[in-house]
């Protein structure tokens, strides 16, 4: 028999408004009412007194690729211990996010993923289907993506099934793996893979762009050099996300406004924003938000998120250091320090966003994207939310009806 359990005198931010001092009921994993006063006592099995906190649904990072020490690419049992950390920044589920690299390494983390998926195990985070930053982008754009890993997508693709045999340029030139070897991982694990991000102008990235959104996978356009036109074709082709909206992409003119503009134009793509006010600028990132609903924000976080200024950790295995943002030994940057609950405060503190959008950017619209049902505070939605100070520090994060991090007791 499932427990009952009220929580109450919270401010609830909901998808439309914020409802001030209501209760949610929780019954087997689920958000069975939201009512004006607590029940009685003797009709619940618990009562949980939560005034002066804020409640938000659970944040949903669609592109992070390690935290506190851990990369995605460190090897077997790193996706499941970042699932157990990243519930103390609000995170109830994430998309695991691999750079570019050998296909061994790829099978690896798609193999954990597959293992992970579907209820939480225990205190952790939901796994959902991994973003893969890919090794078909442009090596001009790459950013930290390391340049060995990069390929040309095969010629003439159609499916991805077709994708072996199809190319001999990459074995010709006696590279460790071939364009073909990676599709044929993805292939052979497509269910567990959710994102895909590439760069439609190189030779064959439309041809990509149609196989793998043809597969089920959302294709989202991210370190490419790709004009407006191009842009457009990709989307029409099947693209439905843009990664980190203006890095590692030329910038948008008034004249010339390229694969930004063609994003912010389309009312059907997904933009991701790095909200950490260093990747985009706060005023950049308000004219975004202004232009675009379908914007969600996103970490690009590393092992270094969570770490103090002067660590230093992995990305892929290359060497970072934590600062304002992660870098390389060269200066390059390479993904952020950023948690969800900073991306949060971000747009509620620092750009002025109200309770209601900051959520919908951090929690209900990364879900959508993603394909997660019932994610959101509402009658029979799945009970992952974050309990949130006034100063919206996370104080509790529940998943599947339990919490599963506290900063105090309950």
């Amino acid at each position: 028999m499932s427990t009952r359990t009220c929580v109450t005198g919270a401010d609830l931010v909901l998808s439309d408004q914020v409802l001030s001092g209501h209760t949610l009921i929780i019954e087997g994993g689920r958000i069975t009412d939201i009512v004006t006063k607590a029940p009685a006592a003797s009709a619940v099995d618990r009562v949980l007194d939560r005034r002066g906190h804020v409640i938000v649904p659970g944040f949903v990072d669609v592109h992070v690729h390690g935290v506190d020490g851990l990369d995605v690419l460190d090897g077997p049992g790193a996706i499941r211990a970042m699932a157990v950390i990243l519930p103390r920044f609000g995170v109830t589920a994430f998309c695991p996010t691999t750079i570019a690299c050998a296909p061994g390494a790829l099978t690896a983390v798609l193999q954990e993923v597959a293992e992970l998926r579907g209820v939480p195990k225990g205190d952790g985070a939901r796994v959902l289907p991994a973003h893969l930053e890919s090794n078909f982008i442009s090596p001009d754009y790459r950013g930290a993506q390391p340049l060995s890993c990069l390929r040309m997508p095969p010629p003439r693709l159609v499916t991805l099934r077709d994708a072996e045999g199809s190319s001999r340029t990459d074995a010709a030139a006696g590279l460790e793996f071939t364009a073909d070897d990676v599709l044929a991982v993805i292939d052979r694990h497509v269910q567990h893979v959710g994102i895909v991000t590439l760069a439609p102008e190189l030779d064959g990235g439309l041809d990509l762009v149609r196989s793998l959104s043809g597969a089920g996978i959302r294709v989202s356009l991210g370190h490419t050099g790709a004009g407006f036109d191009v842009a457009q074709a990709a989307i029409a082709a099947g693209a439905s996300q843009a990664t980190h909206l203006f890095n590692r992409m030329p910038p948008m003119t008034h004249r010339n406004p390229g694969v930004v503009g063609a994003i912010l134009v389309a009312d059907d793509v997904d933009a991701e924003l790095i909200c950490d006010g260093h990747h985009v600028h706060p005023a950049t990132m308000r004219m975004a938000i202004a232009a675009k609903r379908r914007i969600m924000a996103v970490t690009d976080g590393t092992a270094g998120s969570g770490r103090p200024k002067g660590a230093r950790v992995t990305l892929g295995g290359q060497p970072i250091e934590v600062g304002d943002v992660a870098r390389l030994s060269d200066g390059t940057m390479a993904g952020s320090v950023l948690t969800m609950d900073g991306a949060f405060r971000m747009l509620v503190s620092g750009l002025g966003l109200s309770l209601v959008d900051g959520a919908r950017m951090c929690a209900t619209a990364p879900a959508r994207a993603i394909g997660v049902e019932g994610h959101a505070l509402a009658r029979d939605a799945v009970a992952d939310f974050v309990v949130l100070s006034d100063t919206l520090q996370v104080v509790e994060t529940w998943i599947g009806g339990r919490s599963v991090f506290g900063r105090q007791p309950s």
